[in-house]
């Protein structure tokens, strides 16, 4: 935002428009600890034992900066519970689809759809729920998304007939997506930049560990209860989300531009279910986060970020019951259990990506102090992440080829975990750069990430199959380690080198 300031006789009379359309920013304008009174700054060395804060806070307790730790931290863990949620409904199914193929009437191949329609969902039905939780709030949001999850759930459990299956299908994905967009902005919303890279990491592994742990779990379910009861467990953990949030998740929208809080902090947080953001909506506000392709700085992560997803999480998780179950014939239970090794993966990943970055960053500012790295420097890790997913993804795709009918053997797992370890790594350090970069667009760039990435999986599953018949399993490692550096490797080597002066390019915001 800062460069619209230099260029003002271009720039500033079409900013100035856009203020009065749009919707109000959040971040509480910062000229520096001096211009504050003595009140406001006794308050925050109160609150936080220092000055040395960025963003600055308000004077106020219903401001999410303000919060103590606890409650940060309680509502962090909630938000990037229910994005873990989405991605683990979507993926649960996975073991059960020779079951649900059998009792349906459709072909494997057909009862693998039901997972690749969630992922496209996933990936466009954000756009329509964040400009709501832009006027009304986050955590009404929230609420509603878990009412509509829990019904279509239900549904799927009732259902006896494929087509009805996959219509409950695609609307329980449309509510329960919005925390998958949504939760960086409200990282952004209540953690200081400092914290970012860490806290975003919790929301993203969240959002990563969804897709194993849902086969890994359902797997047990399926084999032990059948797998109506995969439905009937997603809708309980539906219900137990929703009172959770009720108690534990307070609002995070908050205006720190020309709004008075006269209301108490209690009722800001908990009981305002009415419209915090009275901009009126515009019809190119459902679409705006698309507007993100044109920036260099968010578009090249995010396609990025979506190949090695692609082949790191889509891929082999979507595959496994094809590739295990007809070399090794598995039953439900035991094509599970090939997912521990993807969430043990993801979880050392999360070192690198979050923990890491954070001190990475900080080591650079004591370096360049009183200066600040740019978001460039972060992007270094991001090329242990590119590499890890290669090694992975062979290792994942050859030792299967190579190995004997029914003769198991772990390799194929550990190049999975290796592969998962990787793509947790890029998934923080890039969608972190990326909000870095535009922090006031946190929402926008949260929703056009999922975007980019859900339907770049979504397509995948369709070419899998005719590429490993076609060409095999190794040459597929092949095809894949190639488009891997062509889209994510040497794309970020270029914003790396031309990210300051590709920043610049956004003038304006949406």
């Amino acid at each position: 935002m800062n460069d619209d300031k230099d260029n003002v006789q271009n720039g500033h009379r079409h900013h100035e428009d856009l203020e009065h359309t749009l919707p109000h920013v959040t971040n509480y304008e910062k000229e520096g600890m001096a211009s504050l009174s003595e009140e406001h700054r006794q308050y925050l060395l109160q609150r936080h034992g220092t000055l040395e804060l960025d963003p600055i806070p308000t004077m106020g307790d219903a401001d999410p900066y303000n919060w103590p730790s606890w409650k940060k931290n309680s509502n962090l863990v909630l938000v990037a519970f229910h994005a873990c949620m989405a991605t683990f409904i979507a993926a649960g199914i996975i073991p059960a689809y020779e079951a649900i193929a059998e009792e349906l009437g459709v072909s494997l191949q057909r009862a693998s759809y039901l997972t690749s329609l969630q992922i496209a969902i996933i990936g466009g039905a954000p756009l329509f729920w964040r400009p709501l939780s832009t006027r009304y709030g986050r955590r009404p949001i929230f609420l509603i998304s878990l009412i509509g999850s829990l019904a279509f759930n239900i549904g799927c459990a009732k259902t006896t007939t494929y087509a009805s299956m996959a219509v409950c299908r695609a609307l329980c994905a449309f509510f329960i997506c919005p925390a998958s967009a949504v939760g960086s902005v409200v990282v952004v919303e209540t953690f200081f930049k400092k914290e970012r890279a860490r806290y975003m990491g919790i929301w993203t592994v969240m959002l990563t560990l969804g897709v194993p742990l849902g086969p890994f779990i359902m797997g047990f379910v399926a084999y032990h209860a059948g797998w109506r009861w995969i439905y009937w467990i997603f809708a309980i953990v539906n219900g137990v989300q929703f009172i959770l949030y009720l108690f534990l998740g307070p609002e995070t929208r908050y205006i720190r531009h020309s709004v008075q809080h006269t209301t108490p902090a209690i009722k800001e947080e908990y009981f305002k279910f009415s419209r915090i953001d009275a901009t009126p909506f515009t019809a190119i506000e459902f679409i705006s986060p698309l507007r993100m392709a044109k920036y260099s700085c968010v578009m090249i992560p995010a396609a990025a970020y979506a190949m090695i997803f692609l082949f790191a999480s889509v891929m082999i998780t979507v595959e496994t019951p094809q590739l295990f179950g007809e070399k090794f014939h598995f039953n439900a239970q035991q094509l599970g259990l090939q997912f521990l090794g993807i969430i043990i993966g993801s979880i050392i990943g999360e070192q690198v990506g979050g923990y890491t970055s954070d001190y990475w960053m900080a080591w650079q500012a004591k370096k360049l102090a009183p200066g600040r790295p740019t978001p460039e420097f972060r992007l270094w890790l991001s090329y242990i992440g590119y590499l890890l997913t290669v090694c992975g993804v062979v290792a994942f795709l050859v030792r299967i080829e190579q190995a004997p009918d029914l003769h198991w053997n772990v390799t194929p797992i550990i190049g999975a975990g290796i592969a998962a370890a990787g793509n947790q790594i890029v998934t923080t350090v890039l969608i972190t750069y990326a909000v870095d970069c535009y922090p006031e667009e946190a929402a926008s760039i949260g929703v056009f990430v999922t975007f980019v990435r859900q339907i770049w999986g979504f397509i995948g599953p369709f070419w899998f199959p005719d590429m490993f018949t076609n060409v095999g399993l190794a040459p597929g490692a092949g095809i894949a380690t190639a488009m891997i550096m062509a889209v994510s490797f040497f794309p970020t080597m270029i914003i790396q080198w031309r990210g300051r002066s590709l920043r610049r390019e956004m003038t304006a915001r949406i």
